[in-house]
């Protein structure tokens, strides 16, 4: 599968809970957080 590079703005509360995921070790990086994100959103529809 694919990956593409994207760019996306966050609000500051939503970029310090992902800080906060990263660090406590749930996710391995961004990329991995908001991937993860957005496919649960999508399952949702």
């Amino acid at each position: 599968m694919a990956k593409y590079q994207i760019s996306i703005t966050v609000d500051e509360n939503v970029l310090m809970g992902a800080k906060e995921r990263l660090r406590d070790g749930t996710f391995r990086n961004k990329s991995h957080l908001f991937e993860y994100a957005v496919r649960k959103l999508l399952e949702e529809k």
